[in-house]
This record gives C-alpha cells, sequence and structure tokens, in this order.
C-alpha cells in the first residue's frame, strides 16, 4: 500500500533536444567526443531483460567436482557397510538374496510388498531394483543404512513406495546408469510417496523420479540433503514436492520440483532452506487456499522456509502461476550470498474476504532480507500487490547483482533500506522502484530505481513517518513520478535532479568538468519523469554536467533540505513504458 506521496518535480520549459541557447549559462550543448566514447565504454550495465524472464524444467545433468570431509556422517564414503540384501520386484511379487540368515535382519515379502527389520549392529546395504505396480519396501532399522536404487520402478497403489520407519540416517544412492521411478495413488493413506522418519541424503549419478498423488512427493520428518550430481524429479499433485521437517540441504544436482495443489510448496521446511551448489527448478501452479483449521490464508510457495533461508551457491529458478503465490518465501531471515537465482510469479491477488486475502510476491521475508553476492533476478506481472522483493524488516544490499521488474514495488521493506554495494536495477511498472517504510540509506553500489507514474517514485521513503533518504556514497540513477530526496544532514552527498525522458539503452552520464563520475546504459525506457542522478564524490554547490547521450545540461549539487527541482528538462527518448 502506497504510504507517502513522493514530491513532484516540475518539469521546466526548455528541452536539450529542442535546442538550447549557446549563452544559456545552465546548459552544454554536448559533452566531448572522448567523453562520450569514455561514457560509453565504463557505462553501469543492468539486467534490461528481466522482462522477458522466464522458468522451464531442465532434467539435464550436471558434472560437478565434490570434496568429502573426512569427519562429515552425512557423507557415504566415510561409512563401512558390512553386509548386503538384494531386493528385486517384478511382476510376480519380490525375491530377496543377500546376507540375511539371522534374526537380527529378517526380511519378509507378501504379494510384491517388502518389509525389513533390522536390529543388527552391521551397517547394511539394501539394492533395490526391478518394476511392479502393486509393490512397496518399509523398512525399520536400528542403525543408519545404504538404499541403492539400481533401475527400480515400484507403484503402490495404497500406500508409499517407500517407506521409511526408522529414525536413523538414509544413505539413498542413485546408481549410475540406472533411471528409478516411485508412484503412489490418490489412495495413499501415507504421508509420502518416499517417506522417512529419519535423514533422506540422496546421491549417485543415477535418476529419480517420483510421482506423488496422495500427499508430499519426498518427505522426511528430520532432514532432507542433496548432494552433487544427482537428479531428482519430483511431481506432486496433492501435496508438497520435497520436504525436510527440520532442514533441505541441497548441495548439488539436478533438482527439478512440479506441484500442483493448491496451497502446496514445491521446496519445503518447517526449518531451514540451504542451497549450496546444483540446478534447482521448482514450478507451482496451485492457488492460495483458506486454511479453516488455521482460520488463514496458506499460500502456495516454490520455495518456503519457516525459518531461515541461504543460497552460497549453485542456481535457483522458480516458477509461480498460482493465484497469491509465493516465490521463494521466509518467515525469518533470507539471505542471498552467492549463486544465480531466478523468480518469477504470475499471479493476481487472492481474495478470501474483504479482509482477508494473500497477494502474489516475488521474495518476501517476514524478517530482513541480506543480499551480498550472485545474481538475483526477479519478475512479478500480477497486478496490484505483487511486489517484486518485499521485506516485513530490513533489506541490505551490500553485494550481486540485482534485477527486479514488479507490478507493485520493486524492492519494499517495511523498515530501512540499504543499498551499499552491488548492481542493482529496481522497476515497478505501477508502483516505486525503491520503496521503504523507513529510512532509505544509499552508501555505495550501482543503482537505477524506476517508479511509475506520479505519486508514485523511483526511489521513496516514508517522509510522513518522518524518514528520508540519506546518501553518503555510491551511484544511483532514479526516474519516475517523483522521487524522495534528502532531508538531513547526515547526507553528506550531493545529487542533481532534472526532468525528462529516457530511452532503454541510452547513456546517462555525470561529469565534474572533464573527469567522469558515474556511467549508465540505462535499462528501460520512461516518458516525461523526474529524475534524481548522484554519484560518488558529488558535494553540494558544485556544478556538474548530466548527459544523455551526449547531450548534456550543467546543474548545480543539492545535499540535503531542498526542494528537489531540477535545472533542466532532458528531452530524447522513444517515450513510453517498456
Amino acid at each position: 500500500m502506497k504510504k507517502v506521496l513522493c514530491y513532484t518535480m516540475l518539469l521546466v520549459s526548455f528541452s536539450l533536444f529542442q535546442g538550447c541557447s549557446a549563452n544559456d549559462a545552465d546548459s552544454v550543448s554536448s559533452v566531448d567526443e572522448a567523453q562520450q566514447a569514455l561514457a560509453s565504454t565504463e557505462a553501469v550495465r543492468f539486467d534490461s531483460d528481466v522482462d522477458a524472464f522466464d522458468v522451464s524444467l531442465d532434467t539435464s545433468a550436471l558434472t560437478e567436482q565434490e570434496t568429502i570431509p573426512a569427519d562429515d556422517e552425512d557423507y557415504i564414503e566415510n561409512t563401512t557397510f558390512s553386509r548386503n540384501v538384494n531386493i528385486v520386484f517384478s511382476a510376480d511379487g519380490a525375491t530377496v538374496s543377500g546376507d540375511t540368515d539371522d534374526t537380527s535382519l529378517i526380511v519378509t515379502t507378501a504379494d510384491g510388498h517388502v518389509v525389513v527389520n533390522s536390529t543388527t549392529s552391521d551397517v547394511v546395504c539394501y539394492t533395490v531394483s526391478g518394476t511392479t505396480d502393486n509393490g512397496s519396501l518399509t523398512v525399520y532399522s536400528d542403525r543408519k543404512f545404504q538404499l541403492q536404487l539400481a533401475g527400480a520402478d515400484i507403484t503402490n497403489p495404497t500406500g508409499a513406495p517407500i517407506n521409511i520407519q526408522s529414525k536413523k540416517r538414509v544413505f539413498v544412492v542413485l546408481a549410475a546408469g540406472k533411471e528409478n521411478s516411485l508412484t503412489d495413488s490418490s489412495q495413499s493413506d501415507a504421508k509420502a510417496c518416499f517417506f522417512s522418519k529419519g535423514q533422506l541424503i540422496f546421491s549417485g549419478s543415477g535418476k529419480l523420479n517420483v510421482f506423488g498423488n496422495c500427499k508430499a512427493g519426498i518427505r522426511s520428518t528430520d532432514y532432507v540433503v542433496v548432494r552433487p550430481n544427482t537428479n531428482l524429479y519430483v511431481v506432486s499433485t496433492a501435496g508438497n514436492g520435497i520436504k525436510g521437517d527440520e532442514l533441505l540441504s541441497i548441495y548439488g544436482g539436478v533438482v527439478n520440483v512440479q506441484v500442483s495443489a493448491d496451497g502446496a510448496k514445491a521446496l519445503s521446511s518447517d526449518g531451514h532452506v540451504r542451497i549450496s551448489g546444483g540446478r534447482t527448478t521448482a514450478i507451482v501452479t496451485g492457488s492460495a487456499v483458506y486454511d479453516s483449521d488455521e482460520a488463514d490464508i496458506s499460500g502456495s510457495s516454490c520455495v518456503k522456509a519457516d525459518s531461515t533461508f541461504t543460497i552460497t551457491g549453485g542456481e535457483l529458478y522458480v516458477k509461480n502461476t498460482g493465484t497469491g503465490g509465493k516465490g521463494i518465501s521466509v518467515d525469518q531471515q533470507a539471505y542471498f550470498q552467492g549463486g544465480t537465482v531466478g523468480v518469477y510469479t504470475t499471479g493476481s491477488t487472492y481474495k478470501y474476504s474483504s479482509s482477508l486475502d494473500s497477494k502474489a510476491k516475488g521474495i518476501k521475508a517476514d524478517g530482513n532480507i541480506a543480499i551480498s553476492g550472485g545474481t538475483v533476478k526477479v519478475r512479478t506481472t500480477g497486478g496490484s500487490g505483487s511486489e517484486g522483493i518485499e521485506s516485513k524488516g530490513i533489506i541490505t544490499i551490500s553485494g550481486g547483482n540485482v534485477a527486479s521488474l514488479a507490478y507493485d514495488d520493486a524492492i519494499n521493506a517495511s523498515g530501512n533500506l540499504c543499498i551499499n554495494g552491488g548492481t542493482i536495477y529496481a522497476c515497478s511498472t505501477g508502483n516505486d522502484g525503491l520503496d521503504a517504510n523507513g529510512n532509505v540509506y544509499i552508501q555505495g553500489g550501482n543503482t537505477a530505481a524506476y517508479g511509475s507514474r506520479a505519486p508514485e517514485c523511483g526511489i521513496d521513503a516514508n517522509e510522513e513517518q518522518n524518514y528520508t533518504v540519506y546518501i553518503t556514497g555510491g551511484n544511483l540513477f532514479a526516474i519516475g513520478g517523483g522521487n524522495s530526496t534528502p532531508s538531513n544532514s547526515n547526507s553528506t552527498q550531493g545529487y542533481v535532479t532534472t526532468s525528462g525522458s529516457v530511452s532503454k539503452g541510452s547513456v546517462a552520464a555525470l561529469y565534474s568538468g572533464d573527469t567522469l563520475l558515474a556511467s549508465f546504459s540505462l535499462p528501460a525506457s520512461y516518458s516525461s519523469g523526474s529524475i534524481l542522478f548522484t554519484a560518488t564524490g558529488m558535494t553540494a554547490g558544485n556544478s556538474y554536467t548530466f548527459s544523455l547521450n551526449g547531450s548534456g545540461t550543467s546543474l548545480t549539487a543539492q545535499q540535503y533540505g531542498s526542494s528537489g527541482m531540477g535545472g533542466g528538462q532532458m528531452g530524447g527518448g522513444p517515450g513510453g513504458r517498456r
């Protein structure tokens, strides 16, 4: 919701592209050709193709290197297996062979349904293969074990194809060159198609397909880990895709998840979600839904962390087309420290009643959001309320490449918004580019912020609550119906204001005499907007040249407490929003 009307700058009567008087002390007809060439060469380039960004599944394998920690029990390489059991499914049932000749390891079969009861002190490897359309594997074990899937295709019409009733660690190894499939039905009474009470650790270079038709696809009531070179494809039509109740951690591999149920989550945890490698893709089509037990709305999400979300490496691509759906939804803090993130949502607002609704969001965190590295790309097209990046706390951007194109606010913080570094492009087609209900701090980095028409802004602090913009460093180009400007002496860096039109790909630059301070290749077009431009080293009272594709005007820098009116109207550009 808009909380403050930005100050809308007045357009003045002359335009550089209509010809300025050569005797006008405040205008410069052009900058030197060498300066123009330098500005074009040095121009900061933003992700101007975010408006065409989309997400699709990619099941192609990755070749990944992996370092094995010698003291980490989650790595199968640090465990020795002393017994082996082979389970082969077929249309006639299942056959069992191997080391099962004592009372500490009992394996029973009944019409293709296999039950393992293990109390042995040995660590067992179970190798499973073969095909059945009416079978299952249930394991009770007092110790951790390996479950090697070596070409298993198991359908269970009444329950889970694999049901681990052991709270111990399970090493799920996908045998090289083998494809495996697990399928349950809508009549299943299990919590997941592949269910475990213990930790599930996936490794191996084979492939596993999971088709969940009752509840989740894969679920552990402890945690789920996916290691490099693994290939998982999970489809859930009635519940979540992959859920680790305590933790979902993706070290690497290829993970593709599709969920279609209302209120469902593709990747989720009641605790933490962590991604450090691999390529993960999640596509959600389900709408939000009213939860009568909670008397609240449960929105669908591609990624849902009830605690924290952290990405340090790898690739994460998510798409949610559901009404009120979220790309990444986090109940506490969200940390973007490396890797590549792509988020695309198309859903509109889900309305249960006049007072209860769920708005579609790209990235949403109830706690703080910190972006310090990697690439974050967000596109939301669902109309009012569909913000790109939203925090109910503080947003801090100190590094990385960020591009957010949204109908509503592109980047929005309920608290302060702090930009200390990185390359940021924030564009809203219906609201503010950068918006904070607290202060906005520009302290570093390169930022291009586009807002919609007045009263919306390129950059907006909540002035009604006596918050303001602080500029102490960095380079910022903001354009919109207006812009919030500094009103406090703690804002130490100067800025210039003007108004006019810009075109996508045009080069905007600031000069101090012959010295180039900042140069941007503008990522979008805008017709007749208010412009604020600041660059590192600017001081109030000094004169600077603002040029657009080589045509410039001389402007006097302001620092704080000024009216925000510009010195000249910039012309050119094709007009209209992109």
